[in-house]
């Protein structure tokens, strides 16, 4: 054939910049927004940190509460006000002024890199982060107490090897033997000498700490208890020899074993239960962390309100001065500066976006959610993301964005997005439950049980259709484990 030009049109749908940085800021976290803000604060000169109307916030969230609340609408407070919002919602908005005023929130113009040093009396370019405090590491800790001890250079080397060799869990899982082939010292060491060291290890600081097994573990903390201890005597038995008899529960045979009576051994199992199998984890334990709600709810004349958290909204806005000149300059659109500028107007549009998404969605959770709030999880109603798009005329795929690391601090407690969307099970009249439902009713049974008796997975299942839910056993059993519940032989108390 010969060859030909054709003219044909085809359309595609491609995502503008603006709208790409819409949706990957409206799936970040509270603590990645922030830390997106920082950075754009500091490296576009249009930016400026907004430390005013913190309080101003505060104080319109509650009197629009109070107003929202009268029309009966579960409406977010402080929403009908865009002076009060935590970004301008246009750039036009942006370069109006605003009055000054004091910022009581987790921010200041410090932790953006803007203005003096707050740590009065500190070095220059000192880190505030060495301040902070730190637990001490399991290695750490035993080096310090070490340091104690008057002991010759060789022996402290010994020790010092020995701590080096324990586990995160304070446990010696290599042999002597073997440390004493990496330890290159003239004379070689023997391995008495390990034996020693590991000794005055074991005895540094916690009991336990430096065992070489579960049993010798559990055996030094008996050890260090009064010989008046009731029950010491056959919990050291129990420990040394019967174990994983009394892991199975095998209280005849252990009564058997070790000659004492049915009260004795009960005692003896209780003393061995309250003892740490891993005491190395008491060392270094990372602090908590508290999670920042991005909204919060409260109750307001028996309505439900739902507020962004100011906490979670850092403040920008347009340099007016510095948008002013680049205006009065024959800057052309396509220069570095008008790129920054129209990114940062894109950026306060955006930011502004997602938390009007993120209210909007709050709002019909908690409006969906109700009985919740009053009556705890076992009110939890089916709930999925269709539902929530079709309402608010979004796709799913955004709410599912909105909903993702996002919390909600309730009078309840403080809730990821996502718990407020059960799955779905049936019951025996046709109607639905949810699973958290299913789950608080699992919890409340096994709480009121006979502890001498408790309830197997078949009759906590059986119980559930007697109240109407159909679940099979295995689904008990995954219900009873992601609550972290042990089985029945486990729960029984003797």
């Amino acid at each position: 054939m010969p060859p030909s030009i054709e003219l044909r049109t085809r359309q595609s749908l491609a995502l503008t910049p603006r709208l790409q940085q819409s949706v990957r800021l409206l799936q970040l976290s509270s603590l990645e927004f922030q830390q997106e803000l920082r950075t754009a604060l500091d490296t576009n000169p249009f930016l400026e940190y907004d430390a005013s109307q913190t309080e101003d916030v505060a104080l319109a969230a509650e009197s629009t509460g109070e107003a929202t609340q009268a029309s009966g609408e579960p409406v977010s407070a402080g929403a009908e006000t865009a002076a009060d919002a935590p970004v301008s919602g246009s750039a036009d908005a942006s370069l109006h002024d605003e009055p000054a005023g004091e910022y009581s929130g987790d921010y200041s113009a410090d932790s953006f890199g803007r203005g003096s040093s707050r740590y009065n009396g500190d070095s220059e370019g000192s880190d505030p982060a060495d301040w902070a405090r730190s637990q001490p590491s399991l290695h750490e800790q035993l080096h310090d107490a070490l340091r104690l001890y008057p002991l010759n250079e060789r022996d402290r080397e010994v020790a010092r090897l020995i701590i080096e060799s324990l586990d995160d869990d304070g446990y010696l899982r290599q042999d002597l033997a073997d440390l004493a082939d990496v330890f290159d010292v003239e004379p070689e060491l023997t391995e008495h000498e390990l034996l020693v060291a590991l000794r005055l290890v074991q005895s540094l600081d916690r009991p336990g700490v430096g065992a070489r097994s579960l049993s010798e573990c559990l055996k030094l903390q008996l050890d260090c208890m009064d010989n008046d201890t009731p029950g010491r005597d056959a919990a050291i038995q129990i420990v040394e020899h019967h174990l994983e008899r009394l892991a199975r529960r095998e209280q005849a045979e252990l009564q058997k074993q070790t000659g004492c009576s049915a009260d004795e051994l009960r005692i003896a199992c209780a003393l061995v239960r309250k003892l740490d199998p891993k005491p190395g984890n008491y060392y270094g334990n990372a602090e908590d962390n508290y999670v920042v709600p991005d909204v919060i709810v409260r109750q307001v004349r028996s309505k439900w309100v739902v507020s962004i958290n100011p906490a979670v909204m850092p403040r920008a806005r347009i340099h007016r001065r510095y948008a002013e000149l680049f205006a009065q300059s024959a800057g052309t659109s396509r220069s570095p500066l008008a790129q920054q500028l129209q990114e940062a107007r894109w950026l306060i549009r955006n930011a502004q976006q997602r938390f009007d998404t993120i209210q909007r969605v709050a709002e019909c959770i908690v409006a969906h959610q109700r009985a919740f709030f009053q009556y705890g999880e076992i009110a939890l109603k089916p709930l999925v993301l269709r539902d929530v798009a079709d309402e608010l005329g979004l796709h799913e795929s955004t709410i599912s964005r909105a909903t993702g690391n996002k919390y909600m601090a309730t009078p309840r407690g403080i809730f990821e997005f996502k718990h407020f969307f059960p799955r779905e099970l049936g019951t025996e009249s046709g109607g639905t439950c949810s699973a958290a439902a299913v789950r608080a009713l699992l919890k409340e049974m096994i709480a009121a049980e006979n502890t001498h008796d408790p309830l197997s997975d078949v009759t906590l299942a059986r119980m559930l259709a007697d109240q109407g839910v159909l679940v099979a056993r295995r689904t008990v059993a995954k219900y009873r484990h992601l609550m972290k519940l042990p089985p029945a032989e486990l729960r029984r108390q003797m």
